[in-house]
């Protein structure tokens, strides 16, 4: 006899295990969907501006302190605002992983204690190393147990207008915060003070906020393109930044200043761009010079110092921040378009004078023999050849160069670092007074006027 087949308790007749198991895979194919009903997660949310804060965002530090104002009085005579203290903030950006950190001169300007939030939230204390006013950058220093991650670089010879950038900074003192823009214009010149125009700007309408000073703009390869300086009061989407190639420019004269009262080498450095490529290129060589015995010439090309890869001037010099008298480095050089390895044994800084002249003046100088002199100009048997000038000094600002000869200052002529030793050290001159300085640049005589620094102002620091 035959019987009807029974009846499954499920219509597929598979067991309920495998009709389970075929569900949960039908769900795992189907987007989720949050609880609270917000849009599908997609992999559009990973934007290029996204993948460039992240890489950034580690080397950007936020800084905070409290400066001095003094009083104020108006037209009258009347005081407007008595001295007093405030709050100071702003935003710095690692440039060498021992922990010096690029910023705005007028972030840390009066300030007595700088404090230091990095990316982890860690909180140190940072010194002020040094400051160019003429740029409004300053160096800073902070102490740490590890290294730190270095801000990415890019080139600011090619920037595009309305290329997409960001700002990253510490806005109002909310720490962290990032806006999004474009490049509005380049080669800008904008004055905000009588004291204060700033060349060569970037702008932006990334919106920029009391904070953002001295923190870094950019591009969505997540490369720093430059440092945040201004905004137009009273405008809207109206933001400036310094280059990257200008910035990094003085944050290599800074460091070279460090390195150089630490060892002395001979070789004087520059960037060069060629299609929007940065080379470390040696512009000269000191006679005599640990650099010159090793061999090195000017329109070399290093591209590793101390076993660092260097791309630029600031490379070659954060290579040798911790060198000392007698380390024998190896730097990696093209010359000619070919590699070749040359070894630099550094030397103790020269005579202690030097440093003074450098601090005072901002000249680092050589003596130049009286057969030599002679050839470049009859009425002079000696004095002392500028080899290197310090971006912001005394001798910058009236017009010296490298290549200049220093034949005579205040009425005495200046055939050796003790003759200007001597000078530097006349009361009329450390008071400030105004003094007369002799050149010969080329064969031409010229002469000018200038202030030395304040002997207690350490280099400009």
């Amino acid at each position: 006899m035959m019987h009807s087949p029974r009846r499954s308790n499920h219509p597929t007749g598979f067991p309920a295990s495998i009709v389970l198991a075929a569900y949960l895979s039908l769900l795992s194919a189907i987007p989720a969907v949050a609880q609270s009903g917000s849009e599908p997660s997609t992999s559009h949310r990973r934007t290029p501006l996204v993948d460039a804060v992240a890489l950034v965002r580690p080397s950007v530090v936020n800084l905070r302190g409290k400066k001095t104002l003094s009083a104020e009085t108006d037209s009258t005579g009347a005081r407007t605002h008595a001295v007093r203290q405030v709050n100071g903030m702003g935003t710095g950006v690692i440039i060498d992983p021992s922990g010096y950190i690029l910023t705005n001169f007028h972030v840390v300007e009066d300030v007595k204690h700088i404090e230091v939030t990095l990316a982890d939230g860690s909180t140190t204390s940072g010194t002020l190393i040094m400051h160019d006013g003429v740029t409004d950058l300053a160096l800073i220093k902070i102490r740490v147990p590890r290294p730190l991650p270095v801000i990415p670089l890019g080139s600011s010879t090619d920037v595009m207008l309305a290329e997409t950038v960001a700002a990253l900074g510490n806005a109002y003192g909310y720490e962290d915060t990032v806006t999004r823009g474009i490049i509005s214009e380049l080669g800008r010149t904008v004055q905000v003070s009588d004291d204060q125009i700033y060349h060569n700007l970037l702008q932006t309408d990334a919106p920029i906020n009391p904070g953002n000073s001295g923190g870094p703009l950019v591009n969505l390869d997540g490369e720093m393109i430059g440092i945040n300086v201004a905004v137009r009061v009273g405008a809207q989407g109206i933001a400036f930044a310094i280059p990257v190639n200008d910035a990094m420019d003085v944050a290599a004269d800074f460091l070279s200043e460090i390195t150089g009262e630490r060892v002395h080498h001979g070789m004087v450095l520059k960037t060069v761009y060629t299609d929007h490529q940065p080379a470390a290129v040696v512009e000269s060589v000191a006679r005599s010079s640990a650099a010159e015995t090793a061999g090195l010439t000017a329109g070399d090309v290093i591209t590793e110092a101390a076993g660092k890869r260097c791309r630029r001037a600031v490379d070659v010099h954060c290579g040798l921040l911790d060198k000392k008298p007698g380390d024998e480095i190896a730097l990696t050089i093209e010359r000619n378009g070919q590699p070749q390895v040359i070894n630099i044994a550094l030397a103790r800084p020269g005579q202690s004078g030097s440093a003074t002249v450098w601090r005072q003046l901002g000249l680092k100088v050589v003596p130049v023999s009286g057969g030599q002199l002679r050839d470049v100009h009859p009425n002079y048997n000696s004095g002392l050849r500028v080899e290197e000038v310090r971006r912001g000094g005394p001798a910058a600002k009236q017009g010296i160069r490298a290549g200049d000869i220093l034949v005579a200052m205040h009425g005495w002529r200046t055939e050796s670092i003790e003759n200007l030793l001597y000078v530097l050290a006349l009361d009329d001159v450390t008071s400030g007074q105004e003094i007369v300085f002799y050149i010969i640049r080329g064969s031409e005589p010229f002469f000018g006027n200038l202030r030395v620094a304040d002997a207690g102002n350490d280099a400009n620091h």
